[in-house]
């Protein structure tokens, strides 16, 4: 009997070769779209999830009260994790984590710039990244350790056991030993680094980290087995208090609390100093996408099967007369579902294999179909059988209720509920593809918006120069030479590129200060020349200047930092930064230096022509960067031999703080584009079997007259109904999603009302385009065919 049914299956699919063609394609694309979303989700979800003492590692993150406002962040004191290791027994580990930042490392001849950061003596106790030499216990023991990546050594001593003892000079100022070499990171990795210093390292180089109110690293922990983490983040809540006492008068109500290392990858953003979301939200957007598009797939195949039901009618009759019951053709079509299916699945694998190295160029992953793991077959079993369940169900129930002596009279007749049940799937089909066309539109607007948005300063024509090596004492020569080149229009230097300015104090005192207040500033330092370099506009006083002398102990500071400091005529009024007494010498007009997800801070900005550290801005000439650059690297060359020259674009690391958006933007497009062309599959069914059902009512029209235009109006309206009932659905479901979304930014596209009206123009003119083919043949045919029989 099985043997029966698989052979009526195969001679079913085979006989209608166009039609299997599509339902097995839509099914195909539906799956592929899934499939690949489920290995992202799998992805991305794995991250940070290796570690074997995952359940007790936490991050430390602070939750700051100011001005009636409470805000998060992960940054903190750069000698936290000692004085918590100490002062709480529950911690087995802690160990204080840096920002990476790119140095340059020399042996012999050979010098490569290396990224990496600095962190303490417990990070390979705490974390399981495995040392092919070395060991956890010693690899990062004193102030000249140096643990590097199997990379890193291959590149400099061919093999990680001749790297082990070997000395490599860091930044051309200090000479590290190699103590520890760890397997190059898995991809799964929040953290990218190819060398870790000691957290002495760092603290030398950043004095600021040494101070209990100035934020900038990160601080994980281990608990012990049998700590209780709520009690522990009872314990630590106030931590801080005693210490920010002993520099400061005034208590910054500044409160310490803990999450679960792991899962800070995907809940990363903060509101109302909880967390509230962050890539978690685009994992449950494109899980719910996913089931959506094969919903829709599988919708496809229902209707597609049921219009074709006219054609098996007679099989079915006769089937039923010779004896089959219900049960016995229910399982029959359920079994040509799932071969249908199968099929599907074996056509998806393969556009999955061909589309993979697109989707990881897209997604910026390294995402491999798991063939040789048990449990993707077995996950590949369950959603082959599921959609041709899904599928395959309705059409069963459908096409087992055919009245026997009905069929073989020849006169089918469908109920008004079965059509009302159609022409529902179709309009939840395109109620999905409606709100997927509104949030693809509103996310392009956004990204849009990005790259157009006003930053209060010009990043086109703007370049950022790592000051290091000779180039720390030398930038006065530097600075004068490259003014002379061509294309150099001016120059400055900052402590930290402008798109990144994190650090941050409440440090920060004034005339009239209420002592309960309690204010976050971020600080950066600067060179001369920094307004002019930047571009930005001044709301009052002045830049830095050499005709001051005073201006070594001046400040600038933002429109928000005035707005918080409440001075009506600010210039020249007294600030203290960290204990040193200033005065203001001029407001810019407030500028982004983070993220437009966040508000504009209060900064201030404090002259610093000679730092250790930091970065030249560079600004050329419009049409002349390319002479510019040519000339700053014969100067670099010359000036720092030792140090290969790097630069990097200002609008290049802007668009870095936005690669999640870049990657959802492409996705949604796809994804989009994808259940459009999957939903006219849909339509295309219902047409073809609404023509079928009213074949003789047309023929008849025809024989009294109507002409063609008026059929093909009288076949399209229907469906353009249903797609008017779509948008009507469809618009406020988008709007309350893309509000939602768009709230996640403190800078955004409005959503326009134009917006929903060309996604409904978009709709309709699809819907035409799939529609107008079958019914223009159903208007066309010869009605002498179909009323013969009458």
């Amino acid at each position: 009997m099985i043997k029966n049914y698989l052979k009526t299956a195969w001679r079913n699919l085979w006989k209608n070769k166009v039609f299997s063609a599509i339902n097995i394609l839509g099914l195909a694309l539906g799956l592929a779209c899934s499939l690949l979303i489920l290995l992202w989700v799998q992805n991305e979800i794995a991250v940070d999830a290796f570690h074997k003492n995952g359940p007790y590692l936490y991050t430390v993150y602070e939750r700051t009260f100011n001005d009636h406002k409470v805000s998060g962040q992960y940054y903190t004191p750069g000698i936290l994790a000692a004085e918590l290791k100490k002062d709480i027994p529950e911690i087995k580990y802690a160990a204080n984590f840096s920002y990476n930042e790119e140095y340059n490392f020399k042996v012999g001849d050979k010098v490569l710039k290396m990224d990496g950061t600095s962190t303490d003596v417990d990070f390979f106790k705490m974390f399981s990244y495995k040392l092919l030499q070395g060991n956890a216990q010693t690899a990062l023991n004193s102030p000249v350790s140096l643990a590097i990546s199997r990379k890193m050594a291959e590149s400099f001593f061919g093999s990680a056991q001749a790297a082990i003892g070997k000395t490599i000079l860091f930044d051309n100022r200090k000479n590290f030993t190699v103590t520890a070499v760890f397997e190059n990171l898995p991809q799964n990795v929040s953290a990218k680094f190819d060398y870790l210093t000691n957290w002495n390292c760092f603290l030398e180089d950043n004095p600021w980290a040494k101070q209990w109110n100035a934020n900038g690293p990160s601080c994980y922990i281990q608990l012990r087995a049998d700590a209780n983490p709520s009690l522990v983040e009872k314990k630590i809540t106030h931590f801080l208090d005693t210490y920010v006492k002993n520099q400061q008068k005034g208590t910054p109500n500044t409160e310490l609390g803990l999450q679960r290392f792991d899962e800070g990858y995907l809940h990363s953003n903060f509101e109302n100093g909880k967390f509230e979301g962050g890539r978690i939200e685009y994992v449950h957007l494109f899980s719910i996408v996913s089931i959506f598009i094969l919903l829709i797939a599988c919708i496809n195949f229902m209707n597609l099967t049921t219009a074709r039901s006219v054609k098996r009618a007679r099989e079915i009759g006769v089937r039923k007369v010779v004896g089959a019951v219900r049960s016995v053709l229910i399982k029959q079509f359920i079994g040509e579902s799932l071969l249908f299916t199968a099929f599907a699945v074996i056509v998806s694998l393969a556009f999955v294999i061909c589309l993979l190295p697109l989707f990881n160029a897209v997604t910026q992953k390294q995402i491999a179909l798991p063939f040789n793991e048990g449990s993707f077959w077995l996950k590949l079993v369950i959603i082959t059988f599921i959609t041709g369940l899904v599928s395959g169900m309705y059409p069963a129930l459908f096409l087992s209720s055919f009245n026997p002596v009905r069929i073989l009279k020849g006169t089918i007749k469908l109920g008004s509920g079965t059509a009302t049940f159609r022409k529902g799937l179709v309009i939840f089909q395109f109620v999905l593809s409606v709100v997927l066309i509104i949030s693809t539109i509103i996310v392009s607007r956004q990204i849009n918006y990005i790259q157009s948005v006003n930053l209060g300063y010009d990043r086109e024509n703007l370049v950022y120069i790592p000051l290091e090596g000779d180039l720390v004492p030398k930038y006065n020569v530097f600075k004068n030479e490259a003014l002379q080149l061509t294309g150099v229009k001016a120059m400055s230097r900052m402590s930290s590129m402008p798109t990144t300015i994190y650090v941050g104090t409440n440090s920060v005192s004034w005339e009239g200060k209420d002592p309960n207040s309690n204010v976050e500033f971020t600080f950066a330092s600067v060179g001369y020349d920094f307004v002019r370099t930047m571009k930005l506009q001044m709301a009052a006083g002045r830049d830095f200047s050499r005709d001051f002398q005073s201006d070594s102990s001046g400040y600038l500071i933002n429109e928000a930092a005035l707005a918080k400091i409440g001075y009506t005529d600010p210039i020249g009024k007294p600030l203290v930064y960290s204990g040193k007494r200033g005065r203001i010498i001029g407001v810019v007009k407030d500028f982004h230096f983070t993220s437009l997800h966040y508000q504009i801070n209060p900064i201030i900005i404090w002259l610093r022509e000679k730092s250790s550290f930091g970065y030249a801005l560079v600004r050329t000439q419009p049409g002349k960067t390319k002479e510019a650059l040519a000339g700053i690297e014969t100067l670099c060359r010359k000036l720092n031999p030792n140090f290969a020259f790097t630069y990097t674009f200002s609008d290049e690391e802007y668009q870095k703080l936005y690669d999640n958006e870049q990657v959802i933007g492409k996705l949604s497009n796809v994804f989009a584009a994808l259940a459009i062309l999957i939903s006219c599959l849909g339509l295309l069914g219902l047409a073809i079997f609404t023509a079928e059902q009213r074949l003789r009512e047309i023929s008849v029209r025809k024989v009294l007259g109507a002409s063609v235009s008026s059929l093909f109006t009288l076949l399209s309206s229907e469906f353009l109904m249903m797609v008017f009932i779509s948008l009507v659905i469809a618009s406020p479901v988008a709007w309350y999603a893309m509000h939602k979304w768009l709230q996640n930014y403190a800078y955004h596209t409005k959503i326009e009302w134009w917006v929903f009206v060309f996604a409904g123009l978009i709709a309709i003119l699809i819907t035409l385009i799939t529609v107008s083919f079958q019914a223009i043949k159903a208007a066309l045919a010869n009605p002498v065919k179909s009323l013969r029989s009458e």
